[in-house]
C-alpha cells in the first residue's frame, strides 16, 4: 500500500505513504489515493490530505515515467489518467479536503496542493512547479488550475521560471489558506479543520459545488489539451528530458 488511510471521529485522514521516493506519484498510488478519498469521505465530515516523512509529495515518480515512456504514449497516459483522477476524487467529494503541507511540494505535488480545497502550508515548505527546468510539461494540472488560482502573471512566472517559494508566499498569493511556523503544522490544521466541523455539512458541500462550477467551467477541456500536449512533448522530447533531470541530480549531489 502506498497510501494510508484513518478515521478518526469525523475527520478522515489520507496518508502519501511512500517516505523514501518522497511520495512520488505513480500509477499505484494515484489509484489508491482515489480510492481512499472516496471511500473515506463517505463517512467522514472533513479530509486532511498529508505525507509521510519529510515531504508532501515531489511530484511524480520520475523512473516509474520513464518506463512507462519507453512502453509508449498509451502507457504513459495511465499515469496522467491516474493522477487526474485521483485530484477529480479529491474536488468532487462534497467534503472539504485539507492538504497539509511540508517539506517539499513541487511539480505533481504542487499540482495535488491546488486540486485540494483547503492548504495549510508550513511556512518553511518548499512548493515550486519544476516542470520546465528538467524539460518536461505540467501534465497534473497547473497550466489549467493555477491561472485561476493566482492569475496569469504568477502561473506564467511560477510555471516557467520553475521558482521556489515558501509557505507565506504561498499564502499571500492565494495558493494556501493558513500558513503555520514550523513545527506547528498539525495544530494549524487542527484549528481550520474545527472550523470547518462546526459548520453544517450539507452547506459545505453545496457551497464547494458552487464554487468549484464558478471557476471551472472549462477545465476538463483544459485538461484534456493539457494531457495530449504533455504526451506529444514526452513523444518528441522524453528521452533528453529524463536525460537532463538525470545529469541536474547528478549535480546537486
Amino acid at each position: 500500500m502506498t497510501v494510508r488511510r484513518e478515521l478518526r471521529g469525523q475527520v478522515g485522514h489520507v496518508v502519501l505513504d511512500r517516505p523514501a521516493e518522497r511520495n512520488a506519484v505513480t500509477i499505484g498510488l494515484a489509484r489508491e489515493l482515489a480510492e481512499a478519498v472516496t471511500s473515506l469521505a463517505a463517512r467522514a465530515r472533513v479530509l486532511v490530505l498529508s505525507g509521510a516523512g519529510p515531504d508532501f509529495c515531489a511530484g511524480g515518480d520520475v523512473g516509474a515515467l520513464a518506463a512507462l515512456h519507453a512502453r509508449g504514449r498509451d502507457a504513459t497516459a495511465e499515469l496522467f489518467g491516474a493522477f487526474r483522477d485521483a485530484c477529480r476524487a479529491i474536488s468532487s467529494v462534497p467534503v472539504p479536503v485539507v492538504a497539509a503541507v511540508h517539506g517539499h511540494a513541487v511539480a505533481g505535488g504542487f499540482e495535488l496542493v491546488q486540486a485540494c480545497d483547503l492548504a495549510v502550508v508550513s511556512a518553511d515548505a518548499r512548493i515550486a512547479d519544476i516542470h520546465c527546468r528538467y524539460g518536461q510539461v505540467p501534465g497534473g494540472g497547473s497550466t489549467q488550475r493555477l491561472p485561476r488560482i493566482v492569475g496569469r502573471q504568477r502561473a506564467m512566472g511560477l510555471i516557467l521560471t520553475g521558482e521556489v517559494i515558501g509557505g507565506r508566499q504561498a499564502v499571500e498569493w492565494g495558493l494556501a489558506y493558513r500558513v503555520a511556523e514550523p513545527g506547528e503544522l498539525d495544530r494549524t490544521v487542527e484549528e481550520v479543520v474545527d472550523l470547518l466541523l462546526a459548520n453544517p455539512a450539507p452547506a459545505m458541500a453545496r457551497s464547494k459545488q458552487l464554487v468549484n462550477q464558478a471557476l471551472a467551467h472549462s477545465l476538463d477541456a483544459g485538461l484534456d489539451m493539457e494531457t495530449e500536449h504533455v504526451l506529444d512533448h514526452l513523444e518528441a522530447e522524453g528521452h533528453a528530458a529524463f536525460a537532463a533531470f538525470t545529469d541536474r541530480k547528478a549535480r546537486s549531489r
